[in-house]
This record gives C-alpha cells, sequence and structure tokens, in this order.
C-alpha cells in the first residue's frame, strides 16, 4: 500500500516521536539534508512522494458519527477524495456523497472547487447517481418533496432546511430545474398559512431569485398581486411584510410592467403606515420599495408623488424619527435616504435646463416683479405717468443696478445651466427675505460701480455652483449613502440652501474688499466656504448658516496660508534628499498597515446587474498572510471568525488585481453616467480555478476601502501600490518624520510618550457672574 511522507506541522497535526531539526537544511527521514519543501530525491522503497503543500488534514463529520480527521490530498480529484472518505466510515458507493461545508450556508464542494486549504467542518450528505450532481440532486428532490407534504410541520422543515443551502449556486440551479420556483409560489398564492411558513417560504423564494437564474419579468400578475395583499395586509407576523416588500423591490426595479402593477395596487398611505412602525427592518424594506417607484415613475408622476409625501408630513417623520433615531441607521437606509435626496433634487433639473423665453408674458412679468421689489416704481409712487422710452431706460438703468450684465436680462438667463432655476431663487429671496434682498440690492447700488457685487451676476453663478455642488440632475449612485440631513429638516431646502448662500457672497465680497474683476475669486473663495460646510454635514439650516458665516475670508486665508508653507517648507533641496531616503522605510510601513487592514476584514456589499443588494459579505486575509477568506454575513452581525468563513482564496493562485473597466462584474453594465460610481469602487482578483480562470469581485463601501484593499491587494502580489491614497498617506508620514528630524537637530527635546489628559474637574458648581464690572 502507498504511503505519503509528509512533515505532521504541513498536516495540522504534531508529528510523534523525537523532534526533526527544522531550518533551510533539516535532515529527512533518510538522514539527507534538504530543504523543507524540497522533494527528497531518494525515497524509501514502497514510499510514494507527495508535495506537502498538497497534503493536509480535514476535520469531517458524518451524521449520527463520531467527527473524524482524515489525510487528504488536494492535488486528486474529487472522485478520489470522496473514496477515501467513504472508506473512512466502511461506506459503499461513493459516488452516492458529497461533500459540504458543516458552518456558514452549506455550500457543496464541487469539481471546480475542490480545493481543501484547511476548511472548515465538513459533512458528507447523501445523494443519488452522479457525483457532481447526484448530491443537490437528491437534496433538492428530497426538499421539494417535503414541501408537497401535507403536515404543517413537514413543510415548515422542508423550508427550513431549504434556505441555507439556496445559497449555493448549484443547488439552487437543480431546485429551479424542479421546478421548485412553482412550488413556492403555489405556498405563497394560496396563503393557507400566514404566519412563519409564508415568511420561509418568501425568504426562500428571495433567496432562489437572487441567482439570476430566473427573470422578475417571468412572474405571474396573480402571484404579484398576492403579494401585495401581504403588504397592504394586517397581518400578525412581522416577519412576512418586509419580506413581500423586498420582493416587490425587485420586481419595480426590474420589470417596468410589474412595476406599474404594483404601483397602482400598493397606495402611498400603506408605505407611510409602513416607515411610521418602530422596526428598523420594516422602515428599511418601506423606504425601498418607496425610492424604487418613485425612480420608475415619470417626471410628472414623480412630483405629484413627492407632493403628495411632503403634504403627509413624511419629511418630518423621516427627520425626527429616522435620522434623528436613537438606534445607529442602517447603510440600506442611508442609501435610499440619499436616493430620495437626489429624487428631490432631481425635480429642479427641467427649470434648470430651461432657458429664459424672451417672448414669454409670464417670465417678463417675473423679472418686473423682481424689479420692483427692490426699487421703489417712479411715476406710481407720485401718480404720474412715464413715457414708454423713459420707462424702457429706468427699466434698463435699474436692471443693471440688479447685478444683470445686460440691459435686457434675458440674455443672462439664457445660459443653461442654471436657466430659469436662478430666476426661480432670485424670486424665492425676494419674496421670503424681502429685507435681506432689498439691504443687498440697496446697499450695493450705494457702492462705486467697480465696489458694487452685482446680485442677478451672482445669483446666477451661485445656482449653478449649488447644482455642482449638490449633482442636482446627475444619475443617482447605486452604492452612495451621501445625504444631507438638513434636506430633510427644512421645506424649500434648495432655494433657502441659495438663501444663506446670497447673504455669504455679499459677506465675503466686502471682506475681500472686491471690485467688479475680482468676481471669480471671490466666487471660488464661496465655492470653498460652501463645499466645507457641507462636508460636515450639519443637521439643520441654522446650523448651517452659523458654520458657513463662521468660515470667514481671513479664515480661509490662513487655511491657505497653512497649506502654502506647508509646501515651501519642504521643497529644499537637503529636505528633498532626506525625504528620498526616508521613502522605502515609510512606504514599507505602509504596505505593513494595508496587509493589517486587510486582515481585519471589511463588509461589503452585494452588486448585481439590476439593482443594489440588501446582502453583505466579509473578506479578511489570514493573518500568515497566504489565504483571502469570505462568506456571506448578516447586516448589524458582529465580523465573524476565520474559522467561519467557509471560502478560501490562496494567495499563491492570484493572478492578477483589476480595477475599474476592466472588472467582468461592471463590465457589462454599459458606460452610462450610472455606473460611473461602480467603476470607481469596483476591483476584482483574477485567479487559478483548476484549468480556469476565475474572477473574485469587489465592490467597496467607500473610495478609501478600495484604497486600502487595491494597496493591500498589490502588495501581496508583489506589485507597487500606486494610489492616492498611499500617495498622501506617504507625504503625511513623510512631512511629519521630517519635522521630528528638523527638531531633533534643534536639540528639542520629544517624548517618547505624549503627556497625560489632565482629569477632568470634580466640581461644576459654578458660574461667571456677568453683573460684575472689570477693574
Amino acid at each position: 500500500m502507498a504511503r505519503s511522507l509528509s512533515l505532521g506541522r504541513e498536516c495540522g497535526t504534531p508529528r510523534s516521536g523525537p523532534p526533526r531539526p527544522q531550518g533551510p537544511q533539516a535532515r529527512c527521514a533518510l538522514g539527507r539534508r534538504c530543504t523543507v519543501s524540497e522533494k527528497c530525491r531518494s525515497p524509501r522503497p514502497g514510499w510514494t512522494m507527495t508535495p506537502l503543500r498538497n497534503v493536509v488534514k480535514i476535520a469531517i463529520q458524518m451524521r449520527d458519527a463520531i467527527p473524524q480527521l482524515i489525510q487528504l490530498d488536494q492535488a486528486k480529484p474529487l472522485a478520489a477524495v470522496l473514496k477515501e472518505v467513504c472508506d473512512a466510515w466502511s461506506l459503499t458507493h461513493s459516488e452516492r456523497y458529497a461533500l459540504q461545508f458543516a458552518d456558514g450556508h452549506r455550500r457543496y464542494i464541487t469539481e471546480n472547487a475542490a480545493h481543501f486549504q484547511v476548511p472548515p467542518l465538513l459533512c458528507p450528505t447523501s445523494s443519488p447517481l452522479f457525483l457532481l450532481r447526484s448530491c443537490q440532486d437528491l437534496e433538492a428532490e428530497q426538499l421539494l418533496g417535503g414541501l408537497q407534504s401535507d403536515s404543517h410541520e413537514g413543510r415548515r422543515e422542508a423550508l427550513r432546511r431549504l434556505i441555507p443551502l439556496a445559497s449555493d449556486m448549484t443547488f439552487a440551479r437543480e431546485v429551479i430545474s424542479r421546478n421548485g420556483l412553482q412550488r413556492l409560489g403555489t405556498i405563497i398564492e394560496d396563503g393557507d398559512d400566514l404566519g412563519e411558513v409564508l415568511a420561509l417560504s418568501l425568504r426562500a423564494f428571495l433567496e432562489l431569485m437572487e441567482h439570476g437564474v430566473v427573470s422578475w419579468e417571468t412572474l405571474s400578475i396573480p402571484f404579484v398581486r398576492k403579494v401585495v395583499c401581504y403588504v397592504n395586509m394586517n397581518l400578525m407576523d412581522a416577519s412576512v411584510p418586509p419580506l413581500a416588500l423586498g420582493l416587490l423591490e425587485s420586481v419595480t426595479l426590474s420589470s417596468p410592467a410589474l412595476g406599474q402593477l404594483v404601483k397602482s395596487e400598493v397606495p402611498l398611505d400603506r408605505l407611510l403606515v409602513h416607515l411610521q412602525v418602530m422596526n428598523q427592518q420594516l422602515q428599511t424594506k418601506a423606504m425601498a420599495l418607496l425610492t424604487a417607484l418613485l425612480q420608475g415613475a415619470s417626471p410628472v408622476e414623480r412630483k405629484h408623488m413627492l407632493d403628495y409625501l411632503w403634504q403627509r408630513n413624511l419629511r418630518q417623520f423621516i427627520y425626527k424619527n429616522i435620522i434623528h433615531s436613537a438606534a445607529p441607521m442602517g447603510d440600506e437606509m442611508a442609501h435610499h435616504l440619499y436616493v430620495l435626496q437626489a429624487l428631490m433634487l432631481g425635480l429642479l433639473e427641467p427649470r434648470m435646463r430651461t432657458p429664459l423665453d424672451p417672448y414669454s408674458q409670464e417670465q417678463r412679468e417675473q423679472l418686473q416683479v423682481l424689479r420692483q421689489a427692490a426699487f421703489e416704481v417712479e411715476g406710481e409712487s407720485s401718480g404720474t405717468g412715464l413715457s414708454a422710452d423713459r420707462r424702457r431706460s429706468l427699466c434698463a438703468r435699474e436692471f443693471r443696478k440688479l447685478g444683470f450684465s445686460n440691459s435686457n436680462p434675458a440674455q443672462d438667463l439664457e445660459r443653461v445651466p442654471p436657466g430659469l432655476l436662478a430666476l426661480d431663487n432670485m424670486l424665492y429671496f425676494s419674496r421670503n427675505a424681502p429685507s435681506a434682498y432689498s439691504r443687498f440690492v440697496l446697499e450695493n447700488s450705494s457702492r462705486e460701480d467697480k465696489h458694487e457685487c452685482p446680485f442677478a451676476r451672482g445669483s446666477i453663478q451661485l445656482t449653478v455652483l449649488l447644482c455642482e455642488l449638490l449633482h442636482v440632475g446627475e444619475p443617482c449612485s447605486e452604492t452612495a449613502q451621501d445625504f444631507s440631513p438638513m434636506f430633510f429638516g427644512q421645506d424649500q431646502s434648495f432655494h433657502e440652501l441659495f438663501c444663506v448662500g446670497i447673504q455669504l457672497l455679499n459677506k465675503t465680497w466686502k471682506e475681500m474688499r472686491a471690485t467688479q474683476e475680482d468676481f471669480d475669486k471671490v466666487m471660488q473663495v464661496v465655492r470653498e466656504q460652501l463645499a466645507r460646510t457641507l462636508a460636515l454635514k450639519p443637521t439643520s439650516l441654522e446650523l448651517f448658516r452659523t458654520k458657513v458665516n463662521a468660515l470667514t475670508y481671513g479664515e480661509v486665508l490662513r487655511l491657505r496660508q497653512t497649506e502654502r508653507l506647508h509646501q515651501e517648507g519642504t521643497l529644499a533641496p537637503p529636505i528633498l534628499e532626506l525625504r528620498e531616503k526616508l521613502k522605502p522605510e515609510l512606504m514599507g510601513l505602509i504596505r505593513q498597515q494595508r496587509l493589517l487592514h486587510l486582515c481585519e476584514g471589511t463588509l461589503f456589499r452585494k452588486i448585481s446587474s439590476r439593482r443594489r443588494q440588501d446582502k453583505l459579505w466579509f473578506c479578511c486575509l489570514s493573518p500568515n498572510h497566504k489565504l483571502l477568506q469570505y462568506g456571506d454575513m448578516e447586516e448589524g452581525a458582529s465580523p465573524p471568525t476565520l474559522e467561519s468563513l467557509p471560502e478560501q482564496l490562496p494567495v499563491a493562485d492570484m493572478r492578477a488585481l483589476l480595477t475599474g473597466k476592466d472588472c467582468p462584474h461592471v463590465r457589462e453594465k454599459g458606460s452610462g453616467k450610472q455606473n460611473k460610481d461602480l467603476y470607481e469602487l469596483a476591483f476584482s482578483i483574477s485567479y487559478d480555478r483548476g484549468e480556469e480562470e476565475a474572477y473574485l469581485n469587489f465592490i467597496a463601501p467607500s473610495k478609501r476601502e478600495f484604497y486600502l484593499w487595491t494597496d493591500g491587494l498589490s502588495a501581496l502580489l508583489g506589485s507597487p501600490m500606486g494610489s492616492e491614497q498611499t500617495r498622501l498617506d506617504l507625504e503625511q508620514l513623510l512631512t511629519m518624520e521630517t519635522k521630528l528630524r528638523l527638531l531633533e537637530l534643534e536639540n528639542v527635546p520629544i517624548p517618547e510618550r505624549p503627556p497625560p489628559v489632565p482629569p477632568p474637574p470634580t466640581n461644576f458648581n459654578f458660574c461667571y457672574d456677568c453683573s460684575i464690572a472689570e477693574p
């Protein structure tokens, strides 16, 4: 009988007998000096030499039997592996058995994935006929037979076993090929049990449909209407409505025809009822369906729907009960609030894309209202009339004072963008803040011509600036979560933000003592002020106003001067030479940090070709930097342990790192604007899977995570880390290290540890008497 020669530490168990010397020239069993990885050239008779890296011991368990550690050769075919496993338990007909992960999602081991890199506990399960499909065939047939059981308990047990297996693509195909979806659909449509069995059926149906084997467009109208009934009903089982809402969201996003059916059958008031239930999962699914219906509606329908929702105080409810809820907001809800904000701002796009029509009587009257709100009309106040030429000359002069570049303001508003949106902003400001509007215009009218701040020109440019900062008219991202809470705390938030911005423009203009030639410079400062303040995500318009006014022109100058001094201090030739010598050491430090970040792991979100997924998966690097371990997990769950992650990818099998449009999971999505964010966050690992090339695809949750992971994977592959984040980190480390070296040259003592933080005061019973005058 052939035997394998391998070191115990490679098999995962200690070797019995006296310790064998280790090191680059350890002695093998024959007494020869050779490296650990070197194959012995003089095998004993009866011994078959097997590379140590292919031989492992794995724990395998069978139902009603004691688990065993069985030594397996990874280089052997799966059939031979199964034969050895069955021989260990004296089982015949090894072709009727398959290997399945015992932990996690219980996925089957197939020939294409038969790499036993010391995986979690594996479990043989019975199966008929063929090797690769036998286990899935029999298991699927048994579970589907259980779904047709007359026993309520039998159906429930079959559904419980089906759900964890449905995430396996091979098993899902077997279930679907045996009309498993139709059998689940029958249970859902019958509705005999509105409790746990219905919830399990909906969950299993969703799991099978997520693989994309069957299109959502193939669902029947009666089935969709039945699911709609579960949304509109008051069910006792709280787990059914979120699942029904999730199913309808997928239908709405995937099928326009069925989406119209859902839109007509699910009242908005019913979604508002679900949103008001203090259940985060139900709120998230209701918001998901709401945003899906809004995205599928026409611009006119979308405006009517949003107006109705605002009349029903949806904005106030979101602001008070979701944004300011005591429980932390989930990533999925943050994304849907971002989508809702983008759709709200998208209603401004038609006005932004429409230039002023000089032949429109309504628009000419709006311009006259804007002029009359700023200046007292001559002739009307004295009761005397004006000639047509006199009136025309007076209007042209007053429009000039308002800050229009042309005597005919229609020529200024022909620019697209901002088009009529700029006129809307100016009218809103004049009507809702008449005192501030009059003060702005009259104050600048009294200045010298070259020092006056042009209201109209500034309003037009400010509107363009706000549209760029808030991405008005741009498609919704599939991954973004960047919403501004203050947009849900204020009606007419865009126009209110303009009112704050135009007064900030006048304030900054005076602080800079600007002239007409400095207009572009002032707008650059205003852009920086608004962008910095928006990045802080203020929760209310008043807080935004306070923060943006505190960021004065002097503060902006101080920030710019600090950046300039920082750049100048690092350009001296001796400093540049020192930085070049420090770079290799600091790049090694950055590489170490990137690999540590990969070892900590990251939670990624699954993205399909049809919609944003609410499923998550976790991926991390093993501590020895030899394996990428990953697996699915639920949102809100604690980070999994390495042992609980079912999937593994050896670093040695990795070929290359792909990013952006080169990734296979975004390549087929096209080059539309809505996919730009996916290109920026997508990366893939190509690796060897047998004789085929496979891919492990990622969508990073943020730009920073994208840089950290691509840098870490590049380091594992031996490629240079050339991301923008690496450049910034290297620059920061170089600056800090350079400053420390310069301080050492000046004999400035640098403590090894930071100074202790002083303790907080123990007596808070004090006050300051403002009535006491200072001496």
